[in-house]
């Protein structure tokens, strides 16, 4: 949850946006160039910062830096500044990287490794405002070797590191005198990567053009441009008229594509989960049988059917159903007539108005969602209606992040998460009581002993069997005792027009726009002479 949702004015200037450009980019659009050379991607969000240092690219595919290591297609492994994977010594505490010769900043400055210790140690440093350091925390020390070498030793052997090393590296030249948190590199960033920021429009574009001195070679496409549309609507209408090339479309919008002979569909299955996350504070959104009873309540499929189109499969946890760590035991079926017991047990008592209540309090709570994000309303609305046939009135209201964000810890949120690359990197955040309220990690505040210790046995465990023991006791938990509706896993979906060649999609996480989507390697793409 790293990314912002459009605000107020900005919305309306990407509202005035799709009225006026009607043009094709080719023919005088707002960003240019329909030739292959130059591309038009309308995403629903930005980031807040692109900064590593803060946390900008954590899961890879960053244009403007790259890690030591990257994922193919497939999300495997590859070497990226490194040479090759890393040597792993002392029974997994320690990770040795030799970098990559001849790599350079795009300011023309030699990648060392004193920039890769930089990097990581400014990342775990307290003053840095980096809310996903805890999937480093088992580094001790970051050592180089001599220009080309960095050592990472660890406190613990953590089975996930290598994955974590995607991190982009930052030049220490350029950050080095900066504060990480409000430092002009976090707008103004310098890296290695394919791509460089040329532009900055806050709440409307950012553009990116080909870095032609890249250790991976000059990109065919040479200006990249996204451009931010948080109105799914209003995104679909621009690619319509030609003033996008691309875009990051919910199904249902995605299926009028369909048929159009210029441009193609394209699905990325996701971690990517929506979530009611029930704060532990609130007085009824907190009680678990009020928790347990919306798990009964809520029917997963018919959200899928009708939401998502299909795109997507119900979600009994944060781990999909596809994924080789889900617990297979823990799919479950609505079961309204139990969601009834647990709350008649519970001492939540049905009204004549059909809204349960206990020592006189109802069983009311407020749920929030983005606003214009038409997914997350259609969830938050079947969410409602479902939990109304169990006697508990969800009132749903629609807000932007400003509005939503202070009020996380005591009201529920329709959220969305999902990390790829290792079940730690999504769950220890998303659960672990020690990162409660800790901005959107562990939103629900949720203090779960059996869970915390499953957490930390799967982030130290080596044993492959033994992790899946420690992630199926903690998805077994979430049943018992859930701290959010888990709902749904969203398939992501694409248009793009149909100009270029080398265009797949990977395994995507949560946060998708900049870093995921068939434009994940679009470095690489070459004309469709």
């Amino acid at each position: 949850m790293t990314t912002r949702r459009i605000r107020g004015a900005a919305a309306a200037v990407a509202m005035a946006g799709a009225v006026a450009a009607c043009s094709a980019p080719g023919d005088g659009g707002a960003d240019g160039g329909a030739s292959a050379d130059s591309v038009v991607i309308g995403v629903p969000s930005e980031p807040d910062t692109l900064s590593p240092l803060l946390g900008y690219g954590k899961d890879g595919n960053s244009k403007i830096f790259d890690g030591l290591l990257a994922r193919d297609a497939d999300m495997e492994l590859k070497p990226a500044l490194a040479k090759a994977l890393p040597e792993v010594t002392d029974g997994g505490r320690t990770y040795t990287y030799t970098l990559r010769d001849g790599v350079r900043f795009s300011d023309g400055e030699p990648l060392t490794a004193d920039d890769v210790v930089f990097t990581y140690d400014t990342v775990l440093a307290d003053g840095t405002n980096n809310t996903a350091k805890s999937e480093l925390a088992a580094i001790k020390e970051v050592e180089a070797v001599g220009d080309d070498k960095v050592v990472f030793t660890l406190d613990h052997p953590y089975a996930a590191f290598a994955a974590r090393t995607v991190l982009p590296v930052v030049p220490e030249h350029v950050a080095g005198g900066q504060d990480p948190n409000t430092g002009s590199f976090n707008t103004k960033p310098v890296g290695t990567g394919p791509y460089v920021l040329t532009g900055w429009s806050k709440g409307e574009k950012l553009t990116f053009e080909a870095n032609p001195d890249y250790w991976g070679g000059a990109p065919k496409v040479k200006k990249l441009t996204m451009a931010i549309v948080a109105d799914d609507d209003v995104r679909a209408t621009r690619l319509r008229s030609g003033d996008l090339d691309g875009a990051t479309l919910p199904p249902n919008l995605a299926a009028t594509f369909e048929d159009d002979d210029g441009r193609k569909t394209y699905r990325a299955t996701s971690y990517d989960f929506r979530a009611v996350s029930l704060p532990t504070g609130n007085p009824v959104a907190g009680d678990t049988a009020i928790r347990r009873a919306l798990d009964l309540a809520v029917d997963r499929t018919a959200m899928v059917d009708k939401i998502l189109d299909g795109a997507g499969r119900p979600a009994y946890g944060p781990l999909p159903v596809d994924d080789p760590w889900f617990a297979k035991d823990v799919e479950r079926s609505r079961d309204l007539a139990e969601a009834g017991r647990v709350l008649d047990e519970a001492g939540w008592k049905a009204g004549e108005d059909g809204v349960r209540a206990k020592d006189g309090r109802p069983a009311r709570f407020t749920l929030y969602y983005p606003s214009g994000d038409k997914v997350r309303q259609d969830h938050a609305l079947a969410y409602a209606s479902d939990a109304k046939k169990a006697g508990i009135d969800v009132r749903v209201e629609s807000a932007t992040w400003e509005v939503i964000e202070p009020r996380m810890k005591h009201d529920a949120v329709l959220a969305g998460f999902g990390s790829v690359g290792d079940p730690d990197f999504g769950l220890y955040t998303l659960l672990h009581s020690s990162l409660a309220g800790d901005g959107f990690n562990n939103m629900a505040l949720y203090d779960n002993p059996a869970v915390d210790e499953a957490l930390d046995a799967g982030r130290r465990g080596q044993d492959p069997e033994d992790r899946k023991a420690a992630y199926d006791t903690l998805q077994r938990a979430l049943v018992k005792n859930p701290g959010y509706t888990f709902l749904t896993h969203i398939d992501h979906m694409y248009v793009l027009a149909d100009r270029w060649k080398g265009l797949t999609t990977q395994v995507e996480p949560h946060e998708h726009g900049f870093a995921s989507g068939p434009w994940w390697n679009v470095e690489d793409w070459q004309p469709d002479a």
